[in-house]
């Protein structure tokens, strides 16, 4: 069996990245760490750079559709990690998943509907509603002491006739619940009551702590457009594919047909051939990487709390994102921003990006080499000497 190692540096920069190459457009400076944007600090498995320069050896690169592995590797890995019996002609296409819930709104709600989303939430679902004029309700996760569920009684008040639709995130982001059945089939009842169409960003499934596991709505319900991709689990991010399932066949036919109308009904030649390969033979890999990552969440869990009583990791069942409680530096976002960029010289999500309800908190990406790690938490320690 071969021993992948993740303890080696990979130097992005002048790569055109987001992360490293854009910190002075997102955080006003070059010289801090980044730590934000959730893509890995990882190298790819050879056998995924192997299958795109296979083809890239091809001399023309024409239009290309999605070949019968593409859909047998992405079906059996569904079954294999999650026991998802999903079939082909349920599997669409989007570049993403941020695009397939804008696809969403549009194909399933109205111009002035409300469409639920569930603060502190990765901010693009915000913009997913307000961009398309529908009207952005907002049903605020509940904290008590450390752990977060869903309002039920606050969704079921806020709800209307004129509501159409509601974006889960399963497992949420940035606050790493993995959902779990009871609570999915308690909002799946609310919705079906309602004819309410439920859509689920399911990106970050692959990524669930033991002894939790991962509840798809599609084990649920087939009235769900439930969306994956390779992005997260292989690093994948800027090959542009993603899968959204949708078992209902009219609800499919509607999505289709608004992205038939887009024009964007076939993907990223080398994407398709990335994402092949990552499902075909990534399992090992992917197996040697959770586990390496979960080690760094134990890390920084465990640092924090013998060195920065002022810093508290909220508990995570899934992601490698972990959610930080600075609110005993200040519930200020834009103080924290000044400690964490100008202080620190570390490059975080700040919370209040998620919502209201996030603001005093902090969101920290650990997908990358300790060193790297090690370095960032080296930096958080310097914090009474900017505190006092």
């Amino acid at each position: 069996m071969i021993k992948y190692d993740f303890d080696k540096t990979v130097d992005r920069k002048n790569t055109n990245c987001v992360k490293h190459d854009l910190t002075s457009l997102f955080f006003g400076c070059t010289d801090l760490l980044p730590m934000w944007i959730a893509d890995m600090d990882i190298a790819i498995p050879d056998f995924i750079c192997e299958a795109v320069k296979n083809r890239a050896e091809h001399p023309v690169y024409g239009y290309s559709f999605f070949g019968e592995s593409y859909y047998a590797n992405f079906i059996h890995w569904m079954y294999k990690r999650h026991g998802l019996k999903i079939e082909k002609e349920w599997i669409c296409f989007s570049p993403g998943v941020v695009p397939a819930l804008n696809m969403s709104v549009l194909t399933f709600s109205k111009p002035n509907d409300k469409v639920v989303i569930q603060p502190p939430v990765y901010p693009p679902f915000f913009n997913a509603v307000s961009d398309h004029d529908r009207q952005l309700t907002q049903n605020h996760l509940r904290l008590e002491g450390t752990a977060y569920t869903m309002d039920f009684d606050d969704l079921e008040s806020q709800i209307d006739a004129n509501t159409s639709m509601l974006i889960l995130c399963n497992p949420h982001n940035p606050i790493g619940r993995a959902w779990t059945e009871k609570e999915l089939l308690t909002l799946v009842g609310i919705c079906e009551k309602n004819n309410i169409c439920l859509v689920s960003d399911e990106i970050h499934s692959d990524f669930i702590r033991p002894p939790h596991k991962h509840n798809s709505l599609l084990s649920l319900t087939d009235k769900t457009i439930a969306c994956f991709s390779p992005s997260k689990t292989f690093n994948l991010a800027g090959m542009s594919t993603s899968m959204i399932v949708i078992p209902d066949q009219t609800l499919r036919e509607k999505y289709l047909h608004t992205l038939n109308g887009l024009h964007i009904a076939f993907g990223n030649l080398f994407g398709s051939i990335a994402t092949e390969a990552a499902y075909g033979q990534g399992e090992e890999w992917y197996k040697q990487l959770w586990d390496y990552l979960q080690a760094n969440i134990d890390y920084v869990v465990q640092f924090c709390k013998a060195n920065i009583p002022q810093i508290k990791v909220m508990p995570s069942d899934a992601s490698y994102l972990l959610w930080l409680d600075c609110r005993g530096l200040s519930a200020n976002g834009e103080k924290l921003q000044e400690i964490f960029t100008e202080n620190l010289k570390l490059g975080l999500n700040n919370g209040s990006e998620f919502g209201k309800n996030g603001e005093g908190f902090m969101r920290m990406n650990v997908a990358c080499p300790r060193k790297t790690l090690e370095e960032a938490m080296q930096r958080l320690r310097c914090l009474a000497n900017f505190i006092a």
